[in-house]
Formats: structure tokens, C-alpha cells, sequence
């Protein structure tokens, strides 16, 4: 994979993504003490407020702004019009916002958050596909971005429905279209995108080449064809279109787990960091949630999907996206900083300009956070989801400074 910085977006446009999204996990985080236990289920507005908070806020933001740097600089041409990154991520903070308002105090601001965060990704979609149009030979982490922002159209789309229904301005089967949205924009965009970007991004920095790719194709055409087949199965009423989907994307799952072994074997940086440690409590993470996920399927045990979910969003996201901003956000600040002074006088390297202790109290935090808010949802045990809920909040607040302390550094 080429990597030429030629093409890359201005660091002023780039970093407000990163920091905007690591507020937006903080908040998130804090928000979390708001759940009940005793009372969980997936169309409680606090859950719903949540989860439009955390994936619009912060992993769609950080998406966002990953594909803003590693885009152009992957395929060597530059952004159809980089201006408008400017103003994407202010509308989608501002839809994050109104859509969490919505849900907790008046289903009315619901339409108006969902039309902001619509412009937003239309904005963005527009955009890359411009962006792509540019570039003459596709590869396979370009063809899942492809397929990525297709599904991401077509599910906010189905979210303003939902969102209209919510209000009361349409008259729609909202839980029919529950599982269409998720899989739209949590299986079709944010684990495609993932994919993609994983098979840019992995590679580089654990020097990894020449593996084979057959497993990633195979979990990107599973996942694609599960999207569709849950898109025509709540169009259609078609009970059993879903639970096929159900299994190819558990499949498209556990092929894409053994691509990311593949990559590890093959990897020549052996060297064990922050990233690398984040790297396996992520797909570890995934790999339970894929396990608790079939084991609901037969079970139909509520918590286990509850734990599914939540190991996913924590887990695998959280500490993918934290893992790769320790590795970006330096690379980014050393460009703009200090790639002028090289020769000229003594510069720090990107293992420098990470902090050591703090990097490793977020970890930990987060890792006993995890796994104690795991056990509060397995038992029903708010006091211990609470308190799990307290380490992952500390650990927000160690990685929020540790991003600071990276920005800042001089």
C-alpha cells in the first residue's frame, strides 16, 4: 500500500474530528451511569439517546475524520473539495446533540437532529464518492469504503423515517425498521469501514505484507449480502430472510477475525505497545460478541444480546479507535511540528511524544472497566455495572489527556 503525505487535508481540518470525537467518548462515558440494570431494554431512550450519542459523537466523527486524512493520501489524488470537511463535523455534533435531546426530553427534536446529521453524511457521501470517482484502479480497502457510504445513505435514510415515526409526524412499524437502521449503519458502514480501513491501517503499523486477503473479501461480500438480505426482510415481512442474515454476517464476522490473525502472524514489527495491547483487547472483544450473539440466537437471553452489543461498542470500537488515534494523532502533530526541523536540529520520535504512564492508566482503567460492566449486564448487577462503568469513565479522562498532552507537545 502506497502512503504518500502529497495529498494529505491541512492539519487544521483533521484534529477537530479527533478531539470533537474523544469529547463526544467522555461524555458518552459519563452518560453511561444513567442505565438501569433492572430495567434494560433497546427502546429505552436512555439507551436510544446513548447509542445515537456514542456512534454519531464518537465513532462516526472519528471515522469521519480518518477517512478525511487516509483517503488521499492512500489513493494518491486529492479531495474533490476539501473545504467542505470544515462543516461536516460541526452539523454531525449538532444532529449527535438534538438526536439524544430527542430521545430524553421531546421526541420533536428528533426530525430536526436527524435532518442536521442527514446533511451532515449527505455532505460527506457526496464528497468521498467525488473523491473515488478520481481514482482509476480500485483495491479492496477503496471498494468496501465504496460499499461503506452506500449502506450509510440508505441507513440514515431509514433513521429520518424512524425518527419522523418517533414524533408522530408518520405512521410507521419504528421496530420493524430498528433492525434495517442497525445493520445499515453499524454492519453496512461503521464494520465495513472498519474493514477497510483496518486493512490500510494494520498492515502499516505492524509491517505486515504479502498475506493472503481471501478471508477480509469474503467477510466484506457476507456482511454486504446480510445488509441487503435484512433490508428486504423488513420490507417484506420475511422472517426468515433476517435470521439468514444473522448468519452470514456471524460469518463475515469470524472471517474477518482469522484475516486480522493472518495479519498478526505476519507481521514483522514484533515490538508489544499501547496499540498492540488495544489491538487484542479489541478483537478480542469482537470475537465474544460474535460468541454471545450466536449464543442468544438460541437462547433468546436477553442480557446475552444486551452484552453482544455493549462488548462491541466498548470493546471492539473503543479500543480500536483509542489504540489507532495513539499511533495517527502523533504522526499527525510530528508532521506539522517537526518534519520541518529535520536536519536542522534535534527532533523527538513518535514513541516520544506519547505519554508513557498516562497511555497505560487508560488502558487499565478501561480494561477493568470492561470487564466489570461485562459482568454487571451478565448478572443483572447494577451496582457492578456501575462500577465497571466508573473505571471506563476514568479511563475516557486519561485518554482525552493523553490526547491533549499529544497536541500540546512541543
Amino acid at each position: 500500500m502506497n502512503i504518500s503525505q502529497e495529498f494529505a487535508p491541512p492539519y487544521k481540518l483533521v484534529i477537530p474530528y479527533f478531539v470533537i470525537g474523544v469529547i463526544f467518548y467522555v461524555v458518552s462515558m459519563l452518560y453511561t451511569f444513567s442505565f438501569d440494570m433492572n430495567n434494560l431494554h433497546y427502546e429505552d431512550p436512555v439507551i436510544l439517546a446513548w447509542v445515537h450519542l456514542y456512534l454519531l459523537g464518537f465513532v462516526m466523527i472519528i471515522i469521519f475524520g480518518a477517512m478525511a486524512q487516509l483517503l488521499p493520501v492512500v489513493l494518491e489524488v486529492g479531495h474533490f473539495s476539501v473545504e467542505l470537511f470544515y462543516i461536516i463535523w460541526p452539523l454531525l455534533s449538532i444532529g449527535a446533540l438534538l438526536m439524544a435531546g430527542g430521545f430524553l426530553f421531546s421526541p420533536t427534536l428528533l426530525p430536526y437532529g436527524g435532518t442536521v446529521v442527514l446533511i451532515s453524511m449527505m455532505i460527506f457521501i457526496f464528497e468521498i464518492f467525488m473523491t473515488l470517482k478520481r481514482v482509476e484502479k480500485f483495491n479492496l480497502a477503496i471498494t468496501t469504503v465504496l460499499l461503506a457510504n452506500v449502506s450509510l445513505f440508505m441507513g440514515v435514510i431509514v433513521g429520518i423515517i424512524m425518527a419522523l415515526g418517533y414524533a408522530g409526524q408518520v405512521d410507521v412499524n419504528i421496530t420493524s425498521l430498528l433492525m434495517t437502521h442497525i445493520y445499515l449503519v453499524v454492519g453496512g458502514y461503521i464494520i465495513m469501514s472498519i474493514m477497510g480501513l483496518s486493512m490500510i491501517l494494520l498492515p502499516m503499523f505492524g509491517l505486515s505484507h504479502g498475506f493472503d486477503e481471501t478471508p477480509v473479501r469474503i467477510s466484506v461480500y457476507l456482511m454486504s449480502a446480510s445488509v441487503v438480505l435484512v433490508l428486504f426482510a423488513s420490507l417484506f415481512s420475511l422472517s426468515f430472510l433476517a435470521y439468514i442474515a444473522y448468519a452470514l454476517s456471524a460469518i463475515a464476522m469470524v472471517s474477518y477475525l482469522k484475516q486480522i490473525q493472518i495479519i498478526y502472524q505476519n507481521r514483522a514489527r514484533k515490538i508489544q505497545d499501547i496499540y498492540s495491547y488495544s489491538m487484542m483487547i479489541s478483537y478480542g472483544s469482537l470475537f465474544l460478541a460474535v460468541l454471545f450473539a450466536l449464543v442468544n440466537f438460541f437462547t433468546q437471553t436477553h442480557s446475552f444480546l444486551f452484552l453482544s452489543a455493549w462488548l462491541s461498542f466498548i470493546g471492539f470500537f473503543g479500543f480500536l479507535i483509542s489504540g489507532h488515534l495513539y499511533k495517527i494523532v502523533p504522526f499527525l502533530v510530528w508532521f506539522e511540528v517537526f518534519s520541518p526541523l529535520v536536519g536542522k536540529e534535534k527532533v523527538p520520535m513518535l514513541v516520544d511524544m506519547v505519554p508513557d504512564k498516562a497511555t497505560k492508566f487508560q488502558f487499565y482503567f478501561s480494561v477493568i472497566g470492561l470487564v466489570l460492566s461485562s459482568l454487571g449486564i451478565v448478572f443483572s448487577n447494577d451496582a457492578l455495572f456501575k462500577a465497571g462503568v466508573s473505571f471506563l469513565f476514568m479511563g475516557a479522562i486519561f485518554f482525552m489527556n493523553s490526547v491533549i498532552y499529544i497536541l500540546k507537545y512541543k
